[in-house]
């Protein structure tokens, strides 16, 4: 009988990023080697856990990384990680292999800024993730993300919708 390694998954954080009148921030991923120009490349910015980080302190870092600032509070936690597996093709190529997916822990927050704020060139030390970024409805996340992520965004939209005030 021969056995089957299991890939583990990444650990991670995402962030649901309000603005004043409750639409969300989303970015367009710039298509890269791994990852082929598709329709449905808009995700919220997360990114991954560094060794001896709390999920919180993760999820600040991530959006100074990704979106230029973490000007920011916090408004709720999800209860619950969440995990994505990658696609077949993709698997082979994210993070070298190393991941099959990512679990995820989500934040719900409160832009405090102004639109100019928002940097998604990626500054001097990272790379630019998104060409292109936009505040969105809350209901349309769902058709706007890979198929991979879709329940995650799911459960994210479901657990945060009553944050949006009527």
């Amino acid at each position: 009988m021969t056995g089957i390694k299991a890939v583990p998954l990444r650990k991670c954080v995402g962030i649901m990023l309000f603005n004043k009148d409750y639409k969300v921030w989303t970015g367009k991923r710039i298509a890269t080697a791994n990852i082929r120009p598709v329709e449905k490349l808009w995700q919220m910015p997360q990114g991954g856990i560094d060794k001896g980080e709390q999920p919180i302190e993760a999820a600040v870092r991530e959006l100074e990384e990704e979106i230029g600032t973490n000007n920011a509070s916090l408004i709720a936690e999800h209860p619950q990680w969440l995990d994505y597996t990658f696609s077949a093709e993709l698997s082979k190529h994210a993070f070298k292999g190393k991941y099959g997916g990512q679990t995820q822990k989500w934040f719900a927050m409160r832009f405090e800024g102004r639109d100019e704020e928002i940097d998604i060139s990626g500054g001097t030390d990272h790379k630019p993730e998104f060409s292109h970024w936009q505040w969105q409805d809350i209901e349309k996340l769902t058709d706007m993300v890979v198929p991979f992520k879709r329940e995650v965004y799911k459960s994210v939209v479901e657990e945060f919708r009553t944050i949006i005030k009527e």
